[in-house]
């Protein structure tokens, strides 16, 4: 009689392990150390025993042995993807093994703003701590596309450079292809010169249509584009000059110096985003020829040279404003004279 009881025994006690690991796949797991997730890093071809370790030691599983076993059991080994996870505090084993399987790895982001050189985005992809590998070589100014990138960790540098050139290519193409009709320009590359040129006049969004207008009426007419920033970057490739520009580099004969050189010059001088783009592949109708600060932020324009040179004695009467001292109290305010700055270009 005796004999008969050992199999039922073994019988009974394996059922109740069994339902016990069901009941530890299922059940809430250890509390995150800090905050509401602990960020695990599993690196590329390990097997599931390694898995297992790497979480037991991260403070995310209860039962090592058991996420190991029932991820054998439920045949979920060769599903466990490499990556970097963010697992919620006390995720039950199944939660995880789901989690690893999916395989959504945690993204990171670089934003790149609009007007930025290449050789500027270069540096702020190998200052980036989670992406690895060389960048390359500097892409060409202007064949990369401002915006917010999303990546995993582990990623190359340069391919992350190839996103962008391709999301610019990709841009240029759709925009090109719908782009208004009679411009002045040849080629998608003169749209990113001039485009390049109008992200470094204006920040203001609902300008730049029209100051891609005064551009564009400029080159339909053979007049001098006279832009500032093409000077400073034929001077600093486009880094900040750190002074006003000097009169013998108005004058002086570069492939950059608008003020010299007809038409547009020879390469972008950033990389212009999305809107510029935009903007001057349909910008504004408009017989402009002129603008000007208006010391507030924004531009005012101008048909006529008569309505453009008010317009710059207006904002030489602002900036003689704001260069004059201010009063002290109990002084009279005809001790403040102040000196005229030079006016505006």
């Amino acid at each position: 009689m005796r004999l008969w009881l050992i199999p039922v025994v073994l019988a009974v006690m394996v059922a109740g392990v069994v339902e016990w690991v069901n009941a530890a796949w299922d059940a809430p797991g250890l509390p995150a150390a800090s905050g509401n997730e602990t960020v695990v890093l599993i690196p590329p071809h390990m097997r599931t025993h390694d898995i297992a370790r790497i979480l037991d030691q991260k403070g995310i599983l209860r039962h090592a042995l058991v996420f190991e076993m029932d991820a054998r059991v439920r045949s979920l080994s060769g599903k466990l993807k490499a990556g970097e996870y963010a697992i919620p505090s006390r995720a039950s084993m199944r939660a995880i093994a789901g989690i690893l399987v999916e395989g959504k790895s945690i993204q990171h982001k670089l934003t790149v703003a609009e007007g930025l050189t290449s050789d500027m985005i270069v540096k702020l992809v190998k200052a980036d701590p989670v992406l690895v590998g060389d960048p390359g070589a500097v892409p060409e100014e202007g064949a990369l596309l401002p915006e917010t990138y999303l990546f995993i960790r582990g990623e190359t540098r340069s391919h992350l450079l190839d996103k962008m050139a391709n999301a610019r290519e990709k841009l240029l193409d759709a925009q090109w292809s719908s782009r208004a009709q009679g411009l002045p320009l040849k080629s998608p590359r003169e749209a990113v010169i001039l485009a390049s040129i109008v992200e470094k006049e204006t920040a203001l969004l609902e300008e730049r249509r029209h100051i891609a207008s005064v551009f564009l009426n400029r080159l339909k007419i053979g007049m001098r584009l006279q832009t500032d920033p093409t000077v400073i970057y034929g001077l600093t490739q486009g880094y900040p000059l750190g002074r006003g520009i000097r009169q013998s580099e108005l004058d002086a004969a570069t492939p950059y110096n608008t003020y010299v050189i007809a038409g547009l010059p020879p390469g972008p001088i950033c990389n212009p985003g999305k809107d510029s783009i935009a903007a001057v592949l349909n910008p504004d109708q408009t017989d402009d020829l002129f603008f000007v600060a208006t010391g507030h932020g924004g531009h005012v324009f101008a048909s006529t040279i008569s309505e453009q040179a008010r317009n710059v004695a207006a904002y030489r009467a602002f900036e003689h404003q704001q260069a004059a001292p201010q009063p002290q109290a109990g002084k009279s305010t005809r001790e403040s004279t102040g000196k005229d700055r030079q006016g505006h270009r």
